[in-house]
């Protein structure tokens, strides 16, 4: 048996591609659409791509098996539990093989046996992988979003992300009794999880790429309670706001993706194409840091530093439904090229086109200044607390739970562009985070929608902390 596992840094996200040396066939299990790395892969190890197969429809990212079924030819394999709302909409056309508890798909002399493990969604699947040239029991188990390395798959993005009502407590509660089939499974079996730390997908996971039934037993905390409604409550608590892409991930990864036929590259326009988009009231990234945007970026821009996080709040601020533009940072093309590919990941394919960063200095020549965003201190809001300011609180509802301060208003960075109206745009405004990152990108929405009296709290609630100023609520809350 040969097993690659290939993993996504900005989605911490895992899949595999397992093999039969003797047969020359291969299996991806949960591909995203970078679906060359896969090709890529098999082609190196003397394997034919014969099958795809997915553990659930994913909240996080856009799948890619339809795409590589339709690439190379494989067999999809898709769930066909969890009753008629969580079946695939294009599997009868995609010519898929559904999926059901105890199915088994043959990779040469590879089993994958299929269990059904319900509770992170309704048609979840697990795959218990055998190899048959040395085995009669499997080795390892692949368990997508059900069990992570040290946590669970969340039951609540059901009803938080995609809008069923009054399903997280009853789908805690089938996830209780799936992982109750988990502890019959061999303690020896390797677990190959779905996701890393830094995944929405869970509260609490490890950062290990893999783990074992019996390690899992001993040390995952959803392991060590025996009583299920302390279960459901431990699991319901303190999960973060999902992004709020993860419900159009679900309708998309449900309907059936769109096929790329290939990676799309924005195309260059010219500077003087930025101004009309802007009086139109089109949407442009700049892709800079947060320091470079505040020292000076066009008016009516927005800033989404291209990092780790990139993709989680480009996710939750950009339309899905038009185009929007981008502009570069001092890498230029090279990451206009990959920002695009990581939007397509989750979707965001309508890209209109893309600016360098010279635009700036032409826009300075033709237009008129640059913009800046205020940057204050935490001496300097202290000394202003109790005038005529607005102190806006953008970190997770976990993160104001756990303390936060008590003149501030609080909104979550992913639903403020639905909210800006909500601030008069005279009325000196200071936004802040844990440590200043994603309050700045709200000072770049707040000031594109025509605030103008609105600054960044550079050190954020951590730095209000750390100074042993006045907190609100049960504490100084999580660091950044």
């Amino acid at each position: 048996m040969i097993l690659t596992r290939f993993y996504d840094e900005q989605l911490a996200q895992a899949s595999f591609l397992i093999g039969c040396s003797q047969s020359g066939e291969a299996l991806i299990i949960d591909p995203n659409r970078r679906i060359e790395q896969y090709i890529a892969a098999a082609e190196e190890e003397g394997l034919r791509l014969a099958g795809v197969a997915e553990t659930h429809i994913h909240a996080d990212f856009v799948s890619g098996a339809r795409e590589l079924a339709a690439r190379t030819g494989a067999m999809l394999y898709l769930s066909d539990e969890g009753g008629p709302d969580w079946r695939y909409g294009y599997a009868t056309a995609a010519r898929a093989t559904l999926l059901k508890e105890g199915s088994v798909i043959n990779v040469g002399r590879v089993r994958l046996s299929v269990m059904h493990t319900p509770g992170h969604t309704p048609e979840h699947l697990t795959y218990l992988l055998t190899d048959t040239a040395g085995a009669d029991g499997p080795i390892g188990v692949i368990t997508g979003d059900f069990v992570f390395a040290g946590d669970v798959g969340r039951p609540d993005l059901l009803e938080r992300a995609v809008g069923v009502a009054n399903a997280s407590e009853s789908s805690a509660r089938v996830l209780f009794r799936s992982l109750q089939r988990f502890r019959e499974l061999p303690e020896h079996l390797q677990v190959w999880p779905g996701h890393g730390a830094g995944s929405a997908c869970g509260k609490g996971m490890s950062s290990m790429p893999q783990s074992t039934v019996g390690y899992e037993l001993r040390y995952n905390w959803a392991f060590g309670i025996a009583d299920e409604d302390e279960f459901v409550r431990q699991v319901l608590i303190g999960q973060p706001e999902p992004p709020r892409y993860f419900g159009e991930m679900k309708r998309i990864n449900r309907e059936g993706p769109p096929l790329l036929g290939g990676a799309r590259v924005p195309s260059r326009l010219p500077e003087q194409r930025l101004k009309p988009l802007l009086d139109a009231g089109a949407r442009v990234v700049d892709l800079r840091t947060a320091v470079a945007f505040a020292a000076g970026h066009v008016p009516g821009t927005i800033n989404i530093p291209f990092n780790r996080s990139f993709t989680t709040w480009a996710g939750s601020i950009l339309p899905f439904d038009r185009e929007f533009y981008l502009i570069a940072d001092e890498r230029g093309s090279a990451v206009i090229e990959q920002a695009a590919q990581d939007l397509a990941m989750i979707g965001l394919e309508r890209i209109g086109g893309a600016f360098g960063a010279e635009v700036l200095e032409v826009w300075t020549g033709q237009e008129g200044p640059l913009q800046t965003a205020p940057q204050l201190s935490v001496p300097e809001l202290a000394a202003r607390l109790g005038g005529a300011v607005t102190v806006l609180d953008v970190r997770s509802r976990a993160e104001w739970d756990s303390g936060h301060l008590a003149a501030a208003e609080h909104i979550p960075l992913g639903d403020l562009p639905e909210q800006l109206a909500r601030f008069p745009r005279d009325r000196p405004l200071v936004v802040h985070c844990q440590g200043g990152g994603r309050s700045a990108i709200a000072v770049s929405l707040l000031q594109a929608s025509g605030h103008q009296a609105v600054a960044n709290l550079t050190s954020g609630f951590g730095g209000w902390s750390a100074a042993g100023l006045p907190v609100a609520g049960n504490g100084s809350g999580p660091d950044a």
